[in-house]
């Protein structure tokens, strides 16, 4: 970079000399120090500019750094309740499925990781969806049959690529929002589809109970993507929220994306 300034710098006199000189040239001034003059003036200016671009250079790189590590932090945020309600299953299983609890503990693990890995490294959607159908067996496990998962998934590219957990969290959500509560449990749907170069991930769930957990905690999680995908998209990508009668819908459309960035 100190390299290209000053070239910058030194072509801006040039400039200026050369303009200076065909102006003395045409009689349009008079004799004196005129070249001298604005040869000041022009690498004054130039120094100026040069430095007023360093510095947005370095607030750039500053924002980019900040940001990368909002994501690192929103991308490794899982439900501690879901860690220990896994731990118990595990526990419970021992005794009776020992290949199972292992299991069970692998898959937690494979999550826990993915949690943890670089948030640069975006991965494939189909390494998403598998993430989402670990943590919706372990919790199968758990909920049993008040847990009913239907996938509508239709032809997406097979080298679409994602930011890691950017469904996943929202698959906890319903859960833990609109399955768990329900005495009878009820009905996950998971929908994958592309359009027009954009790819729609969608979660549907029963329409929970209104109380103060429900509504701090799903506005938690969509802030959380929300944001994910403003750092990741800007104004390409948006989250929606929908509320019918029953049900509740949370879709994700963004730009589907073939080359990690």
């Amino acid at each position: 970079h100190l390299a290209a300034g000053l070239t910058a710098w030194l072509l801006i006199l040039l400039v200026v000399a050369i303009t200076s000189q065909a102006a003395h040239a045409s009689g349009a001034v008079g004799p004196g120090p005129f070249l001298l003059r604005n040869l000041a003036i022009g690498g004054l200016v130039g120094a100026l500019v040069l430095h007023y671009l360093f510095l947005r250079h370095q607030w750039e790189q500053r924002i980019a750094a900040e940001a990368e590590a909002r994501i690192q932090a929103l991308a490794s945020r899982i439900r501690p309740h879901f860690l220990f309600n896994s731990l118990n299953t595990a526990a419970a299983l021992v005794p009776v499925r020992p290949d199972r609890a292992e299991a069970v503990l692998e898959d937690l693990a494979e999550l826990f990781r993915a949690g943890m890995q670089d948030v640069r490294r975006w991965h494939r959607l189909d390494d998403e969806l598998r993430l989402v159908r670990l943590y919706l067996a372990i919790e199968a496990l758990r909920l049993g049959d008040r847990l009913q998962v239907v996938w509508q998934q239709k032809p997406v590219p097979e080298a679409c690529m994602v930011p890691p957990l950017i469904l996943q969290p929202l698959v906890e959500n319903a859960v833990y929002h609109g399955i768990e509560p329900a005495a009878q449990g009820g009905r996950l749907h998971v929908l994958v589809s592309a359009h027009r170069g954009r790819l729609r991930l969608e979660v549907r769930n029963p329409r929970p109970e209104r109380d103060e957990r429900q509504r701090r905690g799903n506005r938690m999680a969509l802030e959380n993507i929300r944001e994910r995908l403003r750092l990741a998209f800007g104004p390409l990508a948006r989250i929606e929220t929908e509320l019918r009668e029953a049900e509740y819908r949370v879709r994700i459309l963004m730009p589907i994306v073939e080359e990690a960035p």
